[in-house]
Order: C-alpha cells, then sequence, then structure tokens
C-alpha cells in the first residue's frame, strides 16, 4: 500500500483521487511515499528515504528544495494551469481598479456613516468626479509571459475591447494554440514596455527574470503606465517601483505579493496573495497533483515535474522498471546489459533526459528479482531504480 503524507488542507476532490485500498493517506504518514502539499515550507533533511515524490498543488515550487530533492531522485510535481482561471479574473479586477478609481470611492464611502441620509446623495453627486477614472477598452495591455496564465489574461483582454501585445521568448506550443491570432507578438520586452498602457507579468521567479522590473526597464515605459504582478514578488525592485510611483513615472501598482515599501502607498493596490484563492481552484491544483502522484507511484509516468523530464509510455507488459540516473554516457546501455544477463527481454522503452538528469521507463517479459534491482542499483550514475 502507498502511503502519501499531507501538509496544509488539501481539497477533498483531490484527496478522493486516492484509492483507499491502494493508499494511506495522512498529514501523520511517518514513511510516506510522496508528500502532496499547498504551501507548507518543506526542509529535505526531514524527508525520509522512503520518499519518491513531492506534489505542490500550485505552480511555484519556491517553498520545496528542488535542488537536494532532485540529487535524491525525488520527483517534484506542480499543477501548471490548475489555478489560471482563478487568477485571470483577479487580474481582471486589477485592471479595473487601476482604471477607476473603485477603491478609494469606497472608503470614502465608509467615511459617511454618521451623516443625515438626505445629505448623502446630493454630497456623492458633487463629490463624484475626485473619483473619475479611465476605461481600459482602446488601451494597450502589455503581457510578459504567454503561459496558462498569460493566454488566458490575453483573449480576455480582447474580449474587453484592449489591444494586446505580448512577449515571451520561451512560449509552449500548447500556449500558442490557446492563444488568439489577434494578440500581437513583441520582438523584445524593450517593445512591450514602450507600447503599452498597462503591462502584466506572468514569468517564473528564476535567475533570468529576478528583478526584471527595475529602474532601467521602468524608464522604458510610457510615463504614467501601470503594473500589475500577479506572478512573483521577486520579479520587481521593490524600491524602485516604489521611488516610480513617488515620482509619477508608474500610475499604479498592483500586485498579489505585499510588501513593505507598497503598504499604504496612495498609488499601490495590495492583494494578500488570493489570486488562487478560490474553491474551484483549489480543487482542480488538488486533483492535478494527485492525479499525477497517483500515475507515477503506479505506472512510472512523469508530467509536470519540474526537475525531471516528462516521461510517459502505455504498459505493455505487467513488469516495469524505472530508473532515474545522471544524464551521462553508458548508463542506459549498462541497464539494458543487467536486464539482459538475467535472461529477461525488453518489450519497450522510453529515455528522456533534462538537464543533467535522465528518466527511463523499461518494460520487461518476466518478474525482476531483488537481485536485477541491486546490480543496476549498483552501475555507475544511478540514483533510483524502481519497479512499478
Amino acid at each position: 500500500m502507498f502511503q502519501i503524507r499531507t501538509y496544509n488542507a488539501i481539497s477533498p476532490s483531490g484527496l478522493g483521487r486516492f484509492d483507499l485500498n491502494r493508499y494511506a493517506v495522512s498529514a501523520e504518514m511517518a514513511q510516506p511515499h510522496a508528500i502532496l502539499i499547498r504551501s507548507h515550507k518543506l526542509d529535505a533533511a526531514d524527508l525520509p528515504e522512503t520518499v519518491l515524490a513531492v506534489a505542490r498543488a500550485g505552480a511555484g515550487t519556491n517553498n520545496v528544495p528542488t535542488s537536494a530533492l532532485t540529487q535524491r531522485g525525488v520527483v517534484v510535481f506542480n499543477t501548471p494551469g490548475a489555478n489560471a482561471n482563478a487568477v485571470k479574473e483577479l487580474i481582471c479586477a486589477g485592471l479595473m481598479m487601476a482604471s477607476r478609481d473603485i477603491y478609494a470611492g469606497m472608503q470614502y464611502i465608509e467615511t459617511l456613516k454618521e451623516m443625515p441620509a438626505d445629505r448623502i446623495d446630493p454630497l456623492l453627486e458633487a463629490e463624484k468626479k475626485r473619483f473619475a477614472g479611465v476605461e481600459i477598452s482602446g488601451k494597450t495591455l502589455g503581457i510578459v509571459g504567454l503561459g496558462a496564465i498569460g493566454s488566458l489574461v490575453a483573449n480576455m483582454a480582447l474580449d474587453l475591447g484592449m489591444r494586446v501585445i505580448g512577449f515571451d521568448p520561451a512560449i509552449s506550443v500548447e500556449a500558442a494554440w490557446r492563444l488568439s491570432s489577434r494578440v500581437e507578438k513583441m520582438p523584445n520586452l524593450d517593445s512591450l514596455l514602450r507600447e503599452s498602457d498597462y503591462i502584466t507579468l506572468h514569468v517564473p521567479a528564476i535567475d533570468a527574470t529576478k528583478e526584471m522590473i527595475n529602474e532601467e526597464s521602468i524608464s522604458r515605459m510610457k510615463q504614467g503606465a501601470k503594473l500589475l504582478n500577479f506572478a512573483r514578488k521577486e520579479i520587481v525592485h521593490s524600491m524602485e517601483v516604489a521611488k516610480a510611483l513617488d515620482s509619477g513615472r508608474l500610475g499604479c501598482y498592483v500586485t498579489d505579493f505585499p510588501s513593505l515599501e507598497f503598504i499604504g502607498h496612495p498609488k499601490a493596490i495590495l492583494m494578500p496573495h488570493i489570486g488562487a484563492s478560490t474553491v474551484e481552484a483549489e480543487d482542480n491544483c488538488a486533483v492535478m497533483a494527485a492525479n499525477q502522484l497517483v500515475d507515477f507511484l503506479e505506472n512510472g509516468n512523469i508530467v509536470n515535474s519540474v526537475n525531471f523530464p516528462n516521461t510517459t509510455m502505455a504498459r505493455s507488459s505487467g513488469y516495469r522498471l524505472t530508473v532515474a540516473n545522471k544524464n551521462v554516457p553508458n548508463v542506459l546501455s549498462s541497464v539494458l546489459a543487467a536486464i539482459s544477463a538475467t535472461g529477461a527481454n525488453v518489450i519497450d522503452l522510453v529515455n528522456q533526459s533534462r538537464g543533467d538528469v535522465a528518466y527511463n521507463i523499461i518494460d520487461i517479459d518476466r518478474a525482476m528479482s531483488s537481485e536485477l534491482f541491486a546490480s543496476i542499483g549498483q552501475i555507475d550514475g544511478v540514483i533510483v531504480v524502481r519497479g512499478v
């Protein structure tokens, strides 16, 4: 029986994907085969050697020690796109709030609690010009990153009457299919910044994107451009964005990642990291994460891993083994030689690599002995061998 340890409150929709005849699921599991988390921060030193996989019910994996787990052969999964619609809808709200002074108007209403009822309507009529805004229809929205969320935002903005331009040097074929042909592709980030009235960020927090929005990039934006960040805090240089708000270089900053520089700032609209906080998104993320763990534990298939190559193969026999190894020459040939030495025949196999790691799924025609596993495990470069 597979043991799954959970952290945080995982949606029952996701937990229901585990067949209780084959899985034991608990937050107290001491020797789990897999970990299922949301925001809990994992420490590799605290994970027992039994752990084969970690699945995060969400897109970001900053709370997972991915590098350390990769060295142990532990597959790390995420759930890209499962919360995309929830984030898209919040970005729609952010666009509206950045264009119309909705929040300040609502705050003003709260100051009128003690006013006589017959004076409220005339006062509001006289004061409404204080909260005048602009319409987003006809304005240009620049989208940096056209993945699952960015492509949904692009199509939504087109429906709202905006001109949409985008930049993504690494757009996937799947994302390109989702994207409307009316989205104008920019050759580089500078071109997008120069033309955009609104800029929304949808890139991962990696070394290449750290503080990509800074004093220099802001200087290439339109005067008074409005910036939305529903990706990650690390993508913007907070101090330099705050300085641009003070000077009027930026007209507004809307983010789901508040920091001290922006709390109380009149041109900052801050949300408490609620982009994926809908019932539907939590269900979708949990279901996707659970399904990925089940397919990996039962079939060895890898889909949506952040550290191992996506590798899947339909079963062609009842005997399957998987091998994770360093991506160096001669490992696979040595594995196949070890299988052949037992008299077994390979029926089908798939081999994929990603950076320094390779992963193999191999179906053979007979049961595997403990001696075969020991033999493969001793091959130089092999990290983990498993029968599934």
